[in-house]
């Protein structure tokens, strides 16, 4: 049985690991670690360990050694409370390889492809969440946030956009309480490319945010401009800002972000319901060029909130399961 009052919520990404204690009646972070040891350092630490014949105990030591810390500090027990994970702990450079669940699968998460993970001692029980895929497609952790934003969604009969930005930004098509397919766009990660190791880098700066007047406005003339000129072409035009001193670089960092999130916008179904589920990083971006395009955002949902969500509502599937 779950603890009645706890649980752990475990988002271990390829290059980031997240763990929060979480309230159960109200789902109430009470603590929270966040880290640059993501799947991809955690595989390869333990391949330089020799250990090869005990991974799942290697990439639960982590783990283990912060609960302790939070046993301690916040005067807790945390035996025997599970940590549910999802992301990347189910890929092959995980804690354990689970396969993806194929297409399409239902909202309220009861037919995803779901590992319990039981360890010796007194060890944390472990839940893994495994991710989704089409026939050319895949997400892992996204699956997660979708059931637990789906009793925020309403008509979930009714076909339905939900748009996840982020590294690898997420389309996802809902109908008849299920989701039946998804795009994933480079969007973020074109973005880091062309900002901090291409020719574009010279030409822009981090800075200010999308409030400030001018950066807004070089936002929206890129969102414009992606809708009628080649993304090739236009990315040099982030080059040409900075030459010919159209735009400082402040600004060009903007232009560059409008051009790159109207790209993906472009050709976007506009005669079904859009939702954005993101953070706070994204969401203002998205919102911003939804609103230059014609598309109108039904509603803004909090990421973080939607996958601490899902992982309960799947863990309760698993326990009535058991």
């Amino acid at each position: 049985m779950m603890n009645d009052r706890l649980f752990l919520s475990c988002d271990w990404g390829t290059s980031a690991f997240r763990l929060r204690l979480i309230r159960v009646n109200d789902l109430q972070v009470i603590a929270e670690i966040k880290n640059n040891f993501g799947i991809l350092y955690t595989f390869q630490s333990w391949q330089q360990s020799g250990n090869s014949s005990n991974r799942v105990a290697f990439y639960t030591t982590m783990i283990q050694a912060q609960l302790q810390l939070w046993s301690s500090e916040l005067n807790i027990s945390l035996k025997g409370v599970p940590i549910i994970l999802s992301g990347m702990a189910s890929s092959t450079m995980g804690l354990i390889e689970l396969p993806y669940k194929e297409m399409p699968f239902r909202l309220d998460g009861s037919d995803l492809e779901v590992r319990w993970v039981h360890q010796s001692g007194d060890l944390n029980p472990l839940l893994i969440i495994s991710g989704v895929s089409t026939a050319d497609d895949v997400m892992r952790g996204e699956e997660t946030k979708i059931v637990g934003c789906a009793s925020l969604l309403p008509h979930p009969e009714q076909e339905q956009l939900l748009i996840l930005p982020g590294t690898h930004p997420k389309h996802v098509i809902l109908k008849n309480h299920q989701v039946i397919g998804f795009q994933t766009f480079m969007t973020g990660e074109f973005f880091d490319l062309l900002s901090s190791k291409s020719i574009l880098s010279e030409s822009v700066d981090k800075g200010g945010n999308l409030n400030d007047p001018e950066n807004r406005s070089s936002f929206v003339k890129a969102v414009e401009t992606s809708q009628t000129t080649a993304l090739m072409h236009h990315s040099f035009l982030v080059r040409t800002n900075r030459v010919l001193k159209h735009l400082p670089k402040q600004q060009n960092f903007y232009y560059l972000s409008g051009l790159l999130i109207g790209a993906e916008l472009n050709g976007l179904n506009r005669q079904i319901p859009v939702y954005l589920l993101g953070g706070m990083t994204h969401i203002p971006l998205y919102t911003l060029a939804c609103e230059v395009l014609g598309i109108h955002i039904n509603q803004s949902l909090d990421a973080d909130h939607c996958l601490i969500k899902g992982q309960q509502v799947i863990f309760q599937h698993m326990s009535h399961r058991g």
